[in-house]
């Protein structure tokens, strides 16, 4: 595998095979699709092949269908079709036109008759089990089931039979039938049908069996007309029987499908039966938790749809699996936001300050701009007074040699304020620091000009008179990568200190923030105001910190 640390150039050779066939003249009008099961959300690997399909699409004058492949009753919900739907529209796309596989259960049924009449396809009694044992392997040739030679008649009464609901689940199923020695194992005789007598999210009960997405996949996207069926590397070797089946069942139109491989992040678990553990186990407090890779859960932690479609542009399409670096989707996030998330003052962790020579009961409103790097933003008034809170980890008792902050004796700058000094610490009987004595110096007020000293720190702070208190929830990386990659032991990769949860207090100004308003916070970097838990309180989620190591 290949780790990419550095931004490369981004390369898409699906877009030049779309090219091509539109130039050649070989495709007139680009249909492309994303077809997800609704079993589950979308994660980011989702997004990648969204941004793919629906870029292409708009590119080439063409259209992007949203198809939802729901086969498997047993699975799927309503609930997943409405957030996927969500997910799709926040990522900035429109699709063409909504789809269901069971939009077309009664014309694939049509279709597996056919392929009885035709001979290539039976009704088999083997158990899941059996058929395994009979399979074969890559060295050996599957063993052809007994009941691999019923005639068409029985096969087609069988069939009909299942339709009707005579059979119980596991009873039977319908197998094509190609070739027992084939080198591909998924083109020996794969099965079509299943029975499973469960109530479907859209046609009920209407239905008992249903069809594989092996032999579902196909027929829709040559239904629906698609031109370039898109999918990820696992599926190549099940490209020999997407044709058959589109061959078979005598299909007017014949999409092609081609692959790419999927996005893997470093620290991050991209697989949904993974992701439903940690929902299922609690181990998180939902899809939308601000840990999960999934697009509600990057939304809620404050990532911007404009980020993630930079991203999986710059990642580009490649045929070879790889692993990006989580840092350079973090970069992406960073980018889109400091121009435009308001630059403001909080602190996560307070240490009341007490400065002893300002008057008491006087305030004073200074001037702070609210993005440098953006002017258009303007400025914003905050509340200076004799008592404010200042973060705790930026006051050490005995510092170490090259220690800038507040300690007994140095002064330091505050942030668009005034020099100040400490002079006395206080400390509970416990021994613990709970407050700072300091004096400040009137000459010194940021914007001022004064150029009497030089002091090397400056530090954030609140007014303690006006200050909102709010809830901070710091994030890391949910799994650690190190260790072995499967299902018994992902569990155990979980950092214990994926999620840190603090209370502090945020500049007056922000009383009035709304869910989802995003700002840079001195420091301690970008935020985005929880849109779930924030009511009666302020819930901060930190979207990235201010730095990375990762480099473009």
């Amino acid at each position: 595998m290949i780790i990419l640390d550095t931004v490369t150039a981004s390369s898409n050779f699906i877009r030049n095979i779309v090219s091509d066939d539109v130039n050649s003249g070989k495709v007139s009008q680009v249909v492309t699709r994303f077809p997800p099961e609704p079993n589950g959300y979308l994660h980011i690997g989702h997004a990648k092949s969204i941004c793919l399909n629906f870029e292409l699409a708009d590119e080439f004058g063409g259209t992007t269908n949203l198809r939802f492949d729901d086969t498997n009753p047993l699975k799927e919900d309503t609930e997943y079709v409405e957030a996927i739907k969500l997910d799709v529209q926040w990522l900035g796309f429109n699709w063409d036109n909504l789809c269901f596989a069971s939009d077309y259960f009664a014309q694939m049924y049509k279709k597996a008759e056919l392929l009885i009449k035709k001979g290539k396809a039976y009704v088999c009694d083997l158990s899941a089990e059996q058929m395994r044992s009979m399979r074969g392997t890559l060295t050996e040739a599957g063993k052809e089931s007994p009941y691999r030679d019923r005639s068409i008649e029985e096969n087609l009464d069988l069939f009909d039979r299942m339709r009707k609901g005579e059979f119980p689940d596991g009873a039977k199923v319908l197998r094509a039938k190609i070739d027992m020695s084939s080198p591909n194992l998924n083109m020996r005789d794969p099965v079509l049908y299943r029975i499973s007598h469960a109530e479907h999210h859209r046609t009920g009960g209407a239905w008992c069996i249903y069809p594989m997405y092996d032999f579902a996949h196909p027929l829709e996207d040559a239904i629906e007309g698609v031109t370039h069926s898109i999918c990820t590397l696992e599926f190549a070797d099940h490209r020999p029987l997407y044709d058959w089946v589109v061959s078979e069942c005598e299909m007017e139109h014949q999409p092609k499908q081609y692959e790419f491989a999927r996005l893997n992040l470093t620290n991050t678990v991209m697989s949904k039966r993974k992701l439903k553990e940690l929902v299922d186990k609690q181990i998180v407090d939902g899809w939308d938790d601000p840990r999960m890779p999934t697009v509600s859960g990057l939304r809620r932690k404050g990532y911007t749809p404009e980020a993630i479609r930079n991203f999986a542009r710059e990642i580009g399409v490649a045929k070879n699996h790889s692993i990006v670096d989580e840092r350079m989707l973090e970069h992406f996030v960073r980018e889109d936001l400091k121009l435009r998330a308001l630059r403001t003052m909080a602190v996560t962790a307070p240490l009341r300050v007490v400065i002893t020579n300002y008057p008491e009961g006087k305030t004073e409103w200074l001037e702070a701009e609210n993005n440098a790097e953006n002017e258009e933003m303007g400025s914003r008034q905050i509340p200076f007074s004799r008592v404010i809170y200042i973060e705790r980890d930026d006051f050490m008792e005995t510092p170490p040699s090259k220690y800038f902050r507040l300690f007994p004796g140095n002064e330091v700058r505050l942030k668009h304020a005034y020099f100040i000094r400490c002079h006395d610490v206080i400390k509970n009987d416990a021994g613990e620091i709970v407050e700072l004595h300091c004096t400040y110096d009137p000459e010194t007020k940021s914007g001022s000009g004064f150029t009497g000293r030089k002091v090397k720190g400056t530090i954030h702070w609140v007014d303690a008179s006006q200050a909102i208190p709010a809830e901070f929830r710091l994030y890391e990386p949910l799994v650690d990568d190190e260790g072995e990659e499967d299902s018994e032991s992902f569990l155990d990769r979980i950092n214990p200190n994926s999620l840190v949860v603090t209370q502090g207090f945020v500049e007056p100004g922000m009383a009035s923030a709304k869910p989802n308003d995003k700002f840079q916070f001195f420091r301690h970097g970008y935020f985005n105001v929880d849109p779930k838990l924030t009511g009666d309180r302020l819930v901060f989620n930190r979207v990235v910190p201010l730095k990375s190591s990762f480099e473009v």
